[in-house]
């Protein structure tokens, strides 16, 4: 017998004694709805609060911002279309879609840090 067999599990369970009621069914659904709610708020939850801020950070990027790529590409935004960005990197004159920026170091009109 293996510890992996479902079977296994079933066996650690305490007998039903002669003369008890079997337990409620709603008692066995409620480990599983606990582990449903740690999985949401572990890692469903995260994931969507991480995609709302990348959406409202592809809205918020205009013309002159610099920025850092998925890829590692650190340009600055020349012009900014409805899917797609036209960046400049050193010599470089790219088009890129949105989807692509990895985060906004500096905006246009702030002054740098360095």
């Amino acid at each position: 017998m293996t510890l992996i067999s479902p079977y296994a599990f079933l066996a650690l369970a305490p007998p039903a004694q002669p003369g008890q009621q079997a337990p409620p069914a709603w008692v066995n659904m409620v480990p599983l709805a606990l582990l449903v709610a740690v999985f949401y708020f572990a890692l469903i939850r995260p994931q969507q609060k991480k995609t709302k801020e990348h959406a409202a950070l592809l809205k918020a990027v205009r013309a002159g911002d610099k920025i850092v790529t998925s890829s590692g590409i650190v340009a600055v935004v020349v012009t900014v279309k409805e899917k797609t960005l036209t960046v400049r990197s050193a010599d470089a004159k790219l088009e890129i879609t949105k989807s692509a920026i990895a985060e906004i170091t500096e905006r246009s009109g702030e002054p740098s840090e360095s």
